[in-house]
């Protein structure tokens, strides 16, 4: 309940705020299952618009440590189903926990397997839930404003979802497969990319 009023808080404000927002190919999302949603991890505010743009789906989000030390926003966040991980020592429960909440069926997963923002390094994480908890990876990227003052100017936001990708349970995580799956992922956010606007670019500058 809270997670679904927050976020129709949230969603009425970035219309106020923006409102040129467009969500492409929602068609692609699973009706019947819980699904991991990965995307490059771009700015502040993409994990907002990529919930946004997969509801009334509801999801958990997998956060970095540090954003649990402040009291206020570790209540927040863990109350929107973000959940901790040590991105310098993740540990068994970085995996555990994801799989177990998609298995309840209840969540689906948000996941930037870049880690960090602007980075182009992907992790074998997502792989690793997504062929555990038997639930299909579901690439999207954000093209739209890095900043609170583009976003102010309502530049066009975008996310665009692409195919499902599956991970079988027969499928041996070595190092040669994980870059196999990484390499799928990572060229289905350059075709996202290309498909929303081919002459879009980033300057983290």
């Amino acid at each position: 309940m809270f997670y679904r009023i927050v976020l129709a808080i949230v969603r009425f404000l970035l219309f106020l705020l923006n409102g040129n927002h467009h969500y492409q190919n929602r068609e692609k999302l699973p009706k019947d299952q819980n699904y991991i949603i990965v995307a490059p991890h771009r700015t502040w505010i993409d994990p907002v618009y990529l919930a946004l743009a997969a509801q009334p789906r509801q999801f958990s989000f997998m956060a970095k440590k540090e954003l649990f030390e402040n009291p206020f926003l570790s209540w927040l966040i863990r109350h929107l189903n973000a959940f901790p991980v040590d991105r310098e020592n993740p540990g068994p429960s970085a995996i555990k926990k994801p799989v177990k909440i998609l298995k309840d069926g209840k969540l689906s997963l948000i996941i930037f397997p870049t880690g960090t923002r602007h980075s182009s390094e992907l992790k074998g994480g997502a792989a690793t839930i997504a062929k555990l908890s038997g639930v299909p990876i579901i690439p999207a990227v954000y093209q739209g404003p890095l900043t609170v003052k583009d976003l102010l100017k309502r530049k066009r936001v975008s996310v665009r979802f692409g195919d499902p990708l599956y991970v079988e349970r027969k499928t041996k995580l070595n190092k040669e497969n994980l870059t196999k799956i990484d390499h799928q992922i990572q060229s289905a956010f350059d075709q996202l990319d290309q498909e929303i606007d081919p002459n879009f670019h980033y300057d983290y500058k």
